[in-house]
């Protein structure tokens, strides 16, 4: 029999070539009347930030801009643009651009209504007051944060990563358009895409799996596998980059569940340490962890080889399981995010210190084989 579990249900997926479209439709169904964009300079670089504003201009829909997310947002970042929104009064917030802009406007959204820093308001306390409501549209297939009420927050000065947000600025409505992400650069489709994956295959060896992040989780391993390479090396692929855009949204929909491990507990102390992007501290250690796994779940790594096409039935669970590493392995090879810790400024006397933040890191928890401090450390200087 299943397990008993208990799970909020998905909040609406506009999904398709043009979704953006629906934006104003999505704005007053909230309902809403104004809209506060928050993004970054890259997404108006590109031209996706005109595109979002036309959309709203065209509906006669009043909006205003933040766009000074940086990558891994900071604190003081979510404080000053909190006070922007407040200034700017009551509206919807769109969370426009990948992981760090939608993270970033979950925090705005809830800073926006609530006083004191932005810092207080740590997911899961329970003690804010309910955020502006959130429409998220992800231009890069990778975070899935689109499907959840947290956002992953620099705090620059502890250099470790915070989780700020509440289940009221879960966002409301995410537009999920493959046709905004198609200029993404192929080393930003590899590293968000990679992240997606550690994503699909951390929920199913995460402590807090059932049946329905199960459910997601494969899936969502299935499509990333198929898709990435095809999205790094012919970005134009729309059927490649739909398929990547709906499997980082399974992922997301499985971790949201399930929770993730120690792969990001590491990468997450790593980018606070070195800046490194996310999907390529991920990459440094993505093997070298599922290895350590690899005791506490061959049944859950064995049955990603078959997701992923390498599994075999005449394997035992052990030897697929070893397929689904050595594919992974080659995966970020070949799509270009695997470096070193060395390369990404990592050092032998700072490990310490990425040891001690991993270990504190919240995400941690649910490896299914927790390390000691002198078995992470040796990780480490593996990956070194």
């Amino acid at each position: 029999m299943p397990s008993s579990f208990s799970v909020n249900a998905p909040v609406r997926i506009e999904f398709g070539n043009g979704a953006l479209g629906l934006l104003p439709d999505m704005v007053h169904s909230l309902p809403a009347t104004r809209a506060f964009v928050v993004t970054d300079p890259g997404i108006r670089a590109c031209g996706v930030l005109d595109q979002v504003l036309g959309t709203l201009r065209d509906a006669g829909i009043e909006n205003d801009v933040f766009d000074e997310v940086e990558p891994n947002p900071s604190l003081a970042t979510l404080d000053r643009a909190s006070a922007r929104v407040r200034s700017f009064g009551d509206c919807a917030v769109v969370a426009l651009g990948g992981g760090s802009s939608m993270d970033a406007g979950k925090g705005i959204a809830l800073g926006a209504v609530n006083t004191g820093p932005v810092a207080d308001l740590d997911f899961g306390s329970g003690t804010a007051s309910p955020g502006l409501p959130i429409i998220a549209i992800p231009t890069t297939a990778g975070t899935g944060a689109e499907t959840n009420g947290f956002g992953v927050i620099e705090d620059t000065g502890a250099h470790c990563k915070v989780y700020v947000g509440d289940a009221s600025v879960t966002p409301r409505v995410s537009i999920l358009d493959p046709m905004l992400t198609r200029g993404l650069p192929p080393a930003v489709t590899a590293s968000t895409g990679v992240d997606a994956l550690v994503h699909a295959v951390e929920s199913l060896m995460s402590k807090g799996s059932n049946e329905l992040s199960e459910a997601y989780a494969h899936r969502a391993a299935s499509l990333i596998m198929a898709n990435l390479r095809q999205a790094v090396a012919h970005g134009d692929d729309m059927d490649a980059r739909a398929g990547m855009l709906l499997g980082a949204h399974l992922a997301g929909l499985a971790l949201s569940i399930s929770g993730l491990g120690l792969v990001h507990g590491i990468a997450h102390s790593v980018t606070a340490h070195t800046g490194t992007a996310h999907g390529v501290a991920l990459s440094s250690v993505f093997g070298d962890v599922l290895d350590f796994n690899l005791p506490d779940s061959e049944a859950e790594l064995g049955q990603i080889a078959f997701d992923i096409g390498v599994g075999s039935t005449v394997r035992s669970v052990v030897e697929n399981a070893q397929a689904t590493v050595a594919a992974i392995r080659k995966l970020v090879v070949d799509v270009g995010t695997y470096r070193p810790l060395r390369e990404l400024g990592c050092s032998k006397p700072m490990l310490p210190a990425i040891v001690d933040a991993t270990l504190a890191d919240a995400v941690t928890r649910n490896t299914p084989r927790m390390p000691t401090r002198q078995q992470l450390h040796e990780l480490l200087m593996a990956a070194l």
